[in-house]
């Protein structure tokens, strides 16, 4: 019988398909060490892996039985898919079912930054609300402004779409010009500093790659409007924090709403002193429906592996067919 290690129980929708396998789940509310992976992985079959979990070349090398690197995330940035691939591993992702929910929480963050909805709920959980006031926790309006989009893959895409409801003006920057997109949402494909200069807010959508990283630093920062807000739902590490800290604090912008931190799930406690800032703790694809679809798409590309057949969500199949055609 194939042994599958997983690095956190998954919803019960992917792990009843599995339920005939043998199953060793890390029970821990936190993300396991590097030891307890290795441990964890040895002999196994099939690895279904975090985000959170960096799978480098001494966890990829701990299994030699291992035919299936199954992560449970869009992203696969902490697997070293050139190891993976050399060994014959298989490396799965989950794309596209977290995009609309994702795009939602984009939007949460935008609302809730750009209408002090934080400071509000503050304000009235301390029973500080003293009356209605003219001057009252003013924020900025959403409607009929300009939103800076950097990235117009699915999830941009979904965003973008959300922004018309809004009347938005909608600014783009993308790796490769999509003409059919602009013309369904009327945006307009800009550079990067045109971008930065004319938007109110801007939302990263983007992978972390050697390129995007640290894509939005001090100089960068100097280009926007002191009046704009700043949203990254994409990676951590494709803002430079210090920078941000920086920004924000010398009101270089008005401010930022984040899912995703730079040393995640370390957060810099100056960060967290600031008030122009909304923080949330990762939770892009945090819903019930999304998460469940997630499991489901796990289990059926380890399924595919132990098949012989190539799983649906493989990353890494052109770079497996070079290796060893």
């Amino acid at each position: 019988m194939e042994q599958i290690y997983i690095t956190r129980r998954l919803p019960d929708e992917g792990l009843r398909i599995l339920k005939k396998y043998d199953l060793d789940i890390y029970e821990g509310d936190i993300p396991p060490s590097k030891k307890e992976i290795l441990q964890g992985v040895q002999e196994k079959d099939a690895l279904i892996s975090l985000l959170t979990d960096p799978i480098d070349k001494d966890i990829i090398d701990a299994s030699p039985k291992l035919k299936i690197i199954a992560n449970y995330a869009a992203g696969v940035d902490n697997i070293d898919i050139s190891r993976a691939t050399q060994k014959g591993i298989l490396v799965t992702n989950t794309p596209g079912v977290l995009t609309e929910t994702t795009a939602d929480l984009t939007w949460a963050l935008i609302l809730t930054i750009a209408r002090r909805i934080i400071h509000g709920d503050d304000m009235m959980r301390q029973r500080k609300f003293l009356g209605w006031s003219p001057k009252l926790l003013l924020g900025a309006d959403i409607y009929k402004k300009t939103l800076g989009i950097i990235g117009l893959g699915e999830i941009g895409y979904a965003v973008a779409r959300r922004a018309k409801g809004f009347d938005m003006s909608i600014l783009y920057h993308n790796r490769i010009r999509d003409k059919k997109k602009e013309k369904k949402l009327g945006a307009s494909f800009v550079d990067l500093e045109t971008l930065l200069a004319d938007s109110d807010f801007i939302t990263l959508h983007v992978p972390l790659t050697a390129e995007t990283y640290h894509l939005i630093g001090r100089n960068e920062f100097k280009m926007m409007k002191k009046s704009a807000y700043l949203i990254n739902t994409s990676r951590g590490k494709c803002v430079h924090e210090s920078a941000l800290i920086k920004a924000l604090s010398k009101g270089w912008i008005q401010g930022a709403a984040l899912d995703v931190f730079e040393h995640e799930p370390d957060v810099s406690s100056q960060l967290v002193e600031l008030p122009n800032v909304v923080l949330a703790p990762h939770i892009g694809s945090a819903s019930r429906e999304t998460r469940g679809k997630m499991a489901i798409m796990v289990a059926e590309n380890v399924l595919a592996a132990f098949r012989g057949e190539i799983p649906p969500n493989c990353v890494n199949l052109d770079a497996l067919k070079k290796e060893f055609k």
